[in-house]
């Protein structure tokens, strides 16, 4: 019989981690693991995805961890994994972790795994104190990247074997080099250079902007599609006209068709500042954009300068800049790096490959910790 696992964040839609739990969510492998997945907020297409994967949705209702319903909320899922007898519970969010970690340790018996999934300093301050404190709870914590990894191992000072890598998949039926209508802000015969992400400080995109100014005159109808939203969308507008831009910027909310998007862009940045393993970068690739990222955090884990892509400095504009030169200006290097690129995502990075290896590490850590009933 399979193992009850219960995979938790604050909701269902949103951000790349969502996106991954959901995904694993689907895709462990239903002959070892009975998939459960809980959150605060469940309202939207995310929970009615998983329920036609038959995975069953729980909801805790916490707003505030310093209320009484959060200590309510807390026994709620200790009745939950006892109810449904789940033996792993794992974290895919810092607010899941500061709440799920301590109510599953101390009043249930299951392996309790978190995760990290970018660098600390993009967590809260307030929440990054009760991270710090939940390492020393769980059994194990799950990164997305190797450079995660490095940076919980030197800085945060986790021990090495508490530290497990699996990194991130996408469904590759889903992200591919096909032929899909192309987005009507975007005019039909446009040269595309753009971003898919969320329009966070962290992202570095004002510095696209920067870059775009630089080379907009290299080629007649090119056009900047910024897609997405998030607190820096405003500023952005305004940059966008300071830097005499602005006609030529398609400012897009994403509306779900990630791929039609991806797709009709030729040249995909992604000016991080601050990044571990980027859903949106692979989703890029795996489409089959040539790609340029900021050489920081994952993205080179990814981009392989002149091989899957092209490196640039963060924060650098006229880096950015010649790179994207580089890649208008040669037509045959833009295929190349595109066809390498999706090949590497193809072989590497599917969600099945990284299921199989989520699997793997909950299936050592069930084994390994002692439990008081047998497996099912």
């Amino acid at each position: 019989m399979p193992w009850p696992v219960l995979l938790m964040a604050r909701a269902l839609e949103a951000g790349g981690s969502e996106r991954q739990l959901r995904e694993m969510a689907k895709a462990l492998d239903r002959s070892a693991f009975e998939p459960h997945v809980g959150c605060f907020r469940p309202e939207g297409e995310g929970r009615r995805e998983l329920e036609a994967a038959g995975v069953p949705v729980a909801h805790f209702p916490v707003d505030s961890f310093r209320s009484p319903g959060a200590i309510s909320g807390a026994f709620q899922l200790a009745r939950y994994i006892r109810r449904h007898k789940i033996r792993l519970v794992h974290t895919f969010d810092y607010p899941a972790t500061v709440f799920a970690v301590p109510a599953a340790r101390f009043l249930t018996s299951a392996t309790v795994v978190s995760s990290q999934r970018s660098h600390r300093d993009l967590i809260p301050r307030g929440y990054r104190r009760l991270v710090r404190m939940t390492d020393h709870l769980v059994d194990a914590i799950v990164v997305n990247c190797d450079f995660v990894r490095r940076h919980l191992e030197q800085e945060e000072r986790v021990p090495t074997d508490r530290i497990q890598l699996c990194y991130n998949g996408i469904d590759l039926d889903v992200f591919s080099p096909l032929d899909s209508p192309r987005p009507p802000d975007l005019p039909r015969d446009s040269f595309v250079i753009g971003v898919v992400c969320a329009l966070r400080p962290e992202k570095g995109l004002p510095t696209l902007l920067q870059a775009f100014a630089r080379v907009r005159h290299l080629r007649a109808g090119m056009k900047l599609a910024i897609v997405g939203d998030g607190p820096m969308l405003e500023s952005l507008r305004s940059e966008s006209q300071a830097l005499g831009v602005r006609e030529d910027c398609v400012f897009a909310l994403n509306t779900g068709r990630v791929t039609d998007w991806l797709r009709a862009i030729d040249i995909f940045v992604l000016p991080s500042l601050s990044e571990a393993l980027s859903n949106a970068l692979m989703e890029a690739m795996a489409c089959g954009c040539p790609v340029v990222a900021s050489n920081i955090g994952g993205n080179p884990e990814l981009v392989r300068n002149g091989e899957t892509g092209l490196l640039f400095e963060p924060g650098d504009a006229a880096s950015l800049a010649a790179a994207l030169q580089t890649l208008i200006e040669n037509e045959s290097l833009r295929r190349r790096l595109a066809d390498n690129g999706a090949k590497f995502l193809r072989d590497s990075f599917s969600i099945r490959a990284s299921a199989q290896r989520m699997g793997e590490i909950y299936a050592q850590l069930l084994r390994s910790r002692s439990v008081t009933e047998p497996r099912p």
